[in-house]
């Protein structure tokens, strides 16, 4: 996988986003969530790590200086989104081709397969004001609740309710983080670098749920 020919300029926010090739599943259980999770963590670092010698203790790995702050992230059977801006040293690329390659290396070995498991390289795109930053936001985090209900865009929820429960226990993207649960996953989150638009769990509730009235 070549390198992605693109600046990613330091300050600015981007939305990451894949796909499996020809739309195919590319996480089938919890060990392929929970295997790119730890990837997405020890990639964000200057040190080399082999996940056979980092022990148990992943998220406690010392990656070294980060390449980029991650505000959001949602992992989908088939695709992934992450939010995200460059650090002063870091670089957006080599970050996504260390997650990538090192995801795609972990489940050729295991479905025993050859081949690109990625559709082509990442697309980006950029945030460039607030209103679409703080919009994103609730877009990555609301993906999840295509699994239940396909068609809430065009025809509204049909189970709020449930919807919202749904929500609140995925655990294969940051939502939880964001509502205050006590999990090793948050040190994923470098959200320093981002508007606060949700000091508290219940405006960043308030928020995301919001939208599941809009229709």
């Amino acid at each position: 996988m070549s390198l992605r020919k693109i600046s990613f300029a330091v300050g600015e926010y981007y939305h990451i986003y894949n796909r499996g090739n020809s739309k195919q599943i590319i996480f089938h259980d919890s060990d392929d969530y929970h295997r790119f999770l730890k990837l997405m963590f020890l990639s964000n670092g200057k040190e080399n790590f082999k996940m056979c010698s980092v022990g148990n203790e992943i998220y406690n790995f010392d990656r070294g200086e980060q390449s980029v702050d991650i505000g959001a992230y949602c992992l989908m059977p088939n695709h992934f989104h992450i939010l995200l801006t460059q650090t002063n040293s870091g670089d957006v690329s080599k970050f996504m081709h260390k997650l990538t390659t090192g995801y795609s290396m972990y489940y050729n070995n295991k479905y025993e397969r050859t081949g690109a498991l990625f559709e082509g390289k990442f697309k980006s795109e950029h945030a460039n004001n607030d209103r679409y930053l703080k919009y994103l936001f609730s877009y990555i985090h609301l993906n999840p609740v295509k699994l239940i209900d396909a068609n809430w865009k065009e025809v509204g929820i049909k189970d709020k309710g449930k919807t919202i429960k749904f929500l609140e226990q995925f655990i294969y993207s940051s939502f939880q983080d964001y509502l205050g649960v006590k999990r090793q996953q948050k040190v994923i989150l470098t959200t320093r670098e981002f508007p606060n638009y949700f000091s508290k769990p219940d405006q960043f509730r308030n928020e995301i749920f919001d939208w599941l009235s809009y229709k």
